[in-house]
């Protein structure tokens, strides 16, 4: 647990960085410097900070741990590194809500600032390496650096307008487009880590991802299927490979039954459907 794993800012002297470089082990742990964590996070380091003698620890977490819990006292800031997770919200019942799938470069933590506990709980989805934050140390230095502070403001902000944007994608689009739109917004993520965003494999349950579209996991595998069917997408399992992302990001509604083999052969093709009025309204 995290009560047990003590994470601090630490000096680095100039010894310890002339025989070592920030993200390199000490003493069985990796370290990373500020200006490594505000790449990570995709924000400039100004010159100011960019020498700044301070090293950050990472902690490793293995698939299905918990990060924090809600209700714990909050006092860190996580920095995904590497590694996929979930936020939720757990009812009185047991039942998740899922928030997000934080990612590389995603900051985690925030709804503890206001009343210094975390209001919600984080679960590793794999194998995580996370970047701790001290939340007075951040502060401290933040009083030093001013831009330090306005731009992890930036990073705040950040994460609020992708909640805004899934609240309004949630009341605004059909079933079928929340699919569709969470798997442009997954492959976009994946392009920007540096992998394709054309294959890649879902770190998330079609019950994690229902949750957080407001979907039943069955509507979220039907989805799929018929995505599959008319050649938007493949699907193995939790493997996605995109086939059509512009199709994907304007698609309003999925065509009747009756039609996809029709769409789907006429893909396969390289032509074009019949442009009936009704296929032309649902794509």
């Amino acid at each position: 647990m995290l009560s047990t794993q003590t994470s601090e800012i630490r000096p680095a002297s100039t010894a310890l960085q002339s025989s070592m470089e920030a993200g390199r082990q000490r003493q069985g742990r990796l370290w990373s410097n500020l200006k490594e964590v505000c790449d990570i996070l995709h924000i400039p380091a100004a010159s100011s900070i960019a020498n700044e003698e301070l090293l950050f620890q990472h902690v490793q977490f293995k698939t299905g741990q918990r990060i924090h819990t809600i209700g714990q006292p909050f006092d860190t800031l996580y920095i995904v590194n590497s590694g996929f997770l979930k936020t939720v919200l757990i009812d009185e019942y047991g039942n998740e809500q899922v928030l997000s799938f934080p990612m590389k470069g995603d900051l985690l933590g925030v709804d503890g600032i206001h009343t210094r506990h975390y209001s919600s709980e984080a679960v590793a989805l794999s194998d995580c390496d996370l970047i701790l934050l001290p939340f007075k140390k951040l502060t401290a230095l933040g009083r030093i650096h001013l831009e330090l502070e306005n731009m992890m403001y930036g990073v705040m902000s950040r994460e609020l307008v992708r909640e805004q944007a899934m609240i309004g994608m949630l009341g605004a689009l059909s079933a079928e487009a929340r699919v569709a739109r969470f798997l442009v917004a997954l492959a976009e993520r994946f392009a920007q880590m540096g992998y394709s965003s054309k294959l890649f494999n879902l770190r998330m349950t079609r019950h994690e991802i229902g949750s957080y579209l407001g979907l039943t996991l069955e509507t979220v595998s039907r989805t799929l299927s018929a995505f599959n069917e008319i050649g938007l997408i493949s699907v193995d399992q939790r493997t996605i490979g995109i086939k059509d992302p512009e199709a994907l990001k304007t698609l309003r509604r999925l065509p009747p039954s009756r039609t996809r083999g029709k769409t789907a052969t006429a893909r396969g093709k390289g032509g074009v459907p019949e442009p009936s009025g009704q296929l032309l309204a649902a794509l």
